[in-house]
């Protein structure tokens, strides 16, 4: 290959009988060309110029009727974002602030219209929640309840299923609590620690129970990986998605009772259960056997797991209190809004509290408890919260913005009038259709990404159709949570297939009967526990 041209340069600076300038007849103007178009390419700036072109075309070319502008600038600004979204054209959170200047500057928006959608109660919870989360890896409380499980289901000798069991039910337990991308990042070192003990490589092969060894590595990775997702799925702050339909719905339906974290999770959670049962039962009829605990046995046992959990000695009092805040936050969560009959704490404060402020109140809380090392240091300082995953807080900023643009340019009017036609479908149908539709979107992008996509379009079509819009947008955002067939289509699929245990034939094999059941289970349930919760029996 021809180096690129400042090599050149540098060489003919070395070599006095080189000529300065390259003659035409050694090709090297065409080197510098390739070089030129090959450094166009390493650096994104073809699908970088992709977002605004695409914009440019739809401005210029595409008329939605008179007086719909906005509305067409609107489409635009979507096309913009979403390629930079699906391209990685630029980081995650750099896109996803796109809409604070594209907004006002194609005439959709003020721009204190779109700044508030980036920071209001939900955006509380969600960074409350990740400062917590910060705490509890901190102070490696994460992987002390992992040891105390895993070593509690271990069993003697090892029952490969119930091993499994132990692992993917401490996953989803914290991913209730926590947003599922850091649970995975916590949890998978602690799975893939398990596995270490395995023999890999040549030395796997050599052993007599290496394919057995194999077959239970990816069981425990996808079982780390799926069970995060759906741990996530059970509470407003275990995943991104959950918190967009919150935000959305009070959008779109202001005069409506809010979806709140007690409500979400009496519906969320059972859907949760079913889908974990699936999950484990298609890791054990797919990757266990009967031999498969004699394989393991040789290279796994509980002393093994109790002498880790002996290594990080007794719970000092910082983890005590971390715990203790996040016990109380957890009651909080679950009590400021009960039921009709009984309102739960909030109505003490004439219902202006809301879950994001419980959440930064109780967050402030380890930035002034001692951690008991002495030196006035506290549980946590803003040095400690460094890590935090500002570009999932700036997409969910963005999802709200996005859903405000669709309502300010007139581009939901316009949605409505072309889903006219679907007014006669029964609803029960539509509701898995609307599942199955952004289930097949999020396989391409992330879990968050195709709920605001989707979202905005399915409010428009219960509205146009006569159906309760959570009969739709509740199957939009569950759907786009079945993210189990692609390493595209979640972060927790990403941080699983790159541990190198899995492939993505693993994933597709194993992720198609979950996702099955997950729809299922939501044409099920929605109709019926999802009625009572949500109050869709009530017409709007």
């Amino acid at each position: 290959m021809d180096p690129p041209c400042s090599q050149q340069w540098e060489s003919s600076m070395e070599d006095v009988s080189t000529p300065l300038l390259p003659l035409h007849a050694d090709g090297r103007t065409d080197g510098c060309a390739c070089s030129a178009l090959g450094s166009l390419l390493a650096n994104k700036y073809l699908v970088i110029a992709a977002g605004p072109l695409a914009s440019a075309l739809i401005c210029a070319f595409v008329d939605l009727g008179q007086g719909r502008a906005a509305a067409r600038n609107m489409l635009g600004v979507l096309a913009w974002v979403f390629i930079w979204w699906l391209t990685d054209a630029v980081p995650l959170g750099v896109a996803s602030m796109a809409p604070l200047f594209l907004f006002p500057a194609f005439g959709i928006s003020s721009s204190d219209a779109v700044a508030k959608a980036y920071m209001d109660d939900v955006i509380s919870l969600v960074l409350g929640s990740f400062i917590l989360a910060l705490a509890i890896e901190h102070y490696n409380i994460h992987r002390r309840l992992a040891l105390n499980i895993t070593s509690l289901f271990c069993g003697d000798p090892v029952r490969p299923p119930l091993l499994l069991l132990g692992i993917c039910g401490t996953t989803m337990f914290i991913s209730m609590w926590i947003h599922n991308t850091p649970c995975t990042v916590m949890m998978m070192p602690v799975a893939t620690g398990i596995l270490q003990r395995f023999p890999r490589g040549q030395a796997a092969s050599s052993s007599a129970h290496a394919h057995e060894v194999r077959r239970f590595s990816k069981a425990v990775v996808l079982g780390v990986m799926y069970a995060s997702t759906i741990g996530g799925m059970s509470t407003l702050t275990g995943t991104g998605a959950n918190i967009i339909l919150v935000g959305m719905w009070s959008t779109y339906f202001p005069e409506q009772r809010p979806i709140t974290f007690s409500s979400w999770m009496s519906f969320g959670f059972p859907v949760a259960l079913v889908l974990f049962a699936a999950l484990w039962v298609t890791l054990c009829l797919m990757y266990c056997s009967s031999n498969t605990g004699r394989a393991l046995s040789a290279y796994l046992d509980r002393t093994h797991l109790r002498r880790e959990l002996s290594l990080l000695g007794p719970m000092a009092f910082a983890e005590k209190m971390v715990l203790a805040v996040f016990g109380g936050l957890i009651v909080l969560w679950m009590t400021r809004s009960l039921t009709n009959d009984i309102p739960g704490w909030g109505v003490l404060f004439h219902g202006k509290v809301g879950d994001g402020t419980v959440t930064i109140m109780m967050t402030t809380l380890l930035f002034i408890i001692p951690n008991g090392k002495g030196g006035g240091e506290k549980l946590m300082d803003w040095g400690k919260c460094r890590k935090l995953q500002w570009n999932i807080i700036l997409l969910l900023g963005a999802g709200f913005a996005i859903a405000e643009g669709f309502k300010a340019s007139g581009l939901t009017d316009i949605l409505s009038e072309g889903l006219g036609f679907l007014r006669g479908a029964p609803p029960l149908v539509i509701a898995p259709v609307a599942c199955v539709f952004s289930a097949a979107i999020t396989e391409f992008t992330s879990d968050d990404a195709a709920t605001t996509l989707v979202l905005p379009l399915l409010a428009e079509l219960g509205k146009t159709i006569g159906v309760h819009p959570l009969l739709l947008m509740v199957p939009g955002t569950v759907g786009a949570q079945l993210s189990y067939l692609l390493p595209t289509a979640s972060p927790p699929n990403v941080v699983g297939f790159g541990t190198g245990y899995i492939t993505i034939k693993d994933m597709v094999l194993t992720g198609i009967p979950i996702k099955v059941v997950g729809v299922a289970t939501l044409a099920v349930l929605l109709p019926t526990l999802g009625s009572v919760v949500f109050g869709m029996d009530q017409k709007l």
